[in-house]
């Protein structure tokens, strides 16, 4: 492997597995496309042998690198969930002893957040320690990866029509309930008042005997306000009387986004844990050269009711521990034949990929919080097309 190439694979990498257009894919169809010795690189990986292959082991590397990017990215974020996780540990181990079965208690978004990322990452954790070497084998073909690349395309305008759907849906019974007489509402107001008030003592469903965050007793997270002008009601302060603007950023982000960021993880908690296991499953299919980790994750995430801007933060989220396990457990692959002439190409990889995966979620944060998947599924469409054409 040349410098040039070990260049190019990186920064292909760094960017294609944040975007919703297939890394491996990506990474199976270039080379594949320029011919000569990249068509070597794929040809090596997917072989049963390939284990020894230092085209794996390099992106091996890469996949470390993308996982460190995304970690420093969110790295306030994560400070947050993982703090939740060592709270709610404890009391969910005493309350499972104490109801001899298993149950977690929870009592805010991030201790909520932190076991819905561990169950979703379960199913896709098993199947790819079973499996991710026979799909590589199989799959890992510029054939294969071009058809794929194309259902991808279309995965993502069918999560659009469905988001399109259910939008349009709820537009027509706000528009329904704009037309009722205003003694309708008069004649409701007192029962969601009185439901209202039952709620706000009664434990929050999914919470076995925990008061769920939003209830009175619930000391808040930094940061949040009751205060009915803040979308999804906190406010920009933390928590203390300091205006959000006073506090640091993290990881190149403004206060304002790390406040959204808390707002989006409040809604995406609203989940149930099934629901979130299921959209971390979809991560599975991701193991097949063509289709995206984050563009499946989020088409699950549009299917489940969330919107662009809260389906793409959850899809990171769970992207980054599922990379950064998939590095870590290739690592001596890294260490052993395949690894031992690329050392420099492995450095230069490593900071070129790192760079380009920081800069690409910071970019895809922004546009998903007002534009949609559809532009990448016409990629997808394209240029899957063209390789099918190309490969077939």
């Amino acid at each position: 492997m040349t410098y040039l190439q070990a260049f190019v694979i990186a920064l292909i990498q760094g960017v294609t597995e944040l975007f919703p257009v297939s890394s491996l894919g990506h990474s199976v169809l270039i080379p594949a496309w320029l011919g000569g010795s990249w068509q070597t690189l794929v040809t090596q990986s997917s072989q049963q042998s390939s284990e020894s292959s230092f085209y794996l082991a390099y992106i091996v590397a890469l996949h470390c690198a993308t996982a460190l990017a995304l970690m420093w990215f969110f790295r306030a974020d994560w400070i947050r969930i993982i703090r939740g996780f060592f709270r709610s540990l404890p009391a969910s181990v005493r309350l499972s002893l104490h109801q001899r079965r298993l149950r977690l208690a929870v009592t805010d978004k991030d201790e909520r957040l932190a076991w819905m990322i561990i169950f979703a990452t379960i199913p896709v954790g098993l199947t790819g320690v079973a499996l991710e070497h026979t799909f590589r084998v199989l799959f890992a073909k510029p054939a294969a990866a071009a058809v794929l690349l194309f259902i991808n395309g279309l995965i993502l305008l069918g999560a659009e029509a469905l988001r399109r759907s259910a939008v349009r849906r709820k537009q027509a019974a706000a528009q329904a309930g704009a037309g009722r007489p205003a003694q309708a509402f008069a004649r409701a107001e007192a029962p969601r008042a009185a439901a209202a008030s039952g709620r706000a003592q009664a434990a929050v469903p999914g919470y076995p005997a925990t008061p769920g965050y939003g209830h009175p007793d619930v000391p808040r997270n930094p940061g949040f306000s009751t205060n009915p002008g803040h979308r999804g009601g906190r406010a920009p302060t933390d928590g203390m009387g300091q205006p959000a603007s006073h506090r640091s950023a993290h990881g190149g982000r403004a206060a304002a986004d790390i406040g959204a960021a808390e707002r989006s993880d409040a809604r995406i908690a609203r989940l149930s844990y099934a629901a979130g296991t299921l959209i971390g499953a979809t991560q599975i299919l991701a193991l097949l050269a063509g289709i995206s980790r984050s563009g499946i994750t989020m088409a699950g995430g549009l299917w489940r009711g969330l919107d662009h801007e809260d389906a793409a933060r959850f899809a990171f989220l769970l992207a980054t521990p599922v990379i950064l396990a998939a590095g870590v457990l290739k690592v001596p692959s890294l260490l052993g034949p395949g690894g031992a002439h690329i050392h420099g190409q492995v450095v230069l990889g490593v900071i070129v990929c790192a760079i380009a995966a920081y800069l690409s979620v910071r970019f895809l944060v922004r546009w998903f919080q007002t534009r949609t998947l559809t532009p990448f599924a016409i990629y997808c469409l394209a240029f899957g097309a063209l390789s099918i054409l190309r490969f077939l």
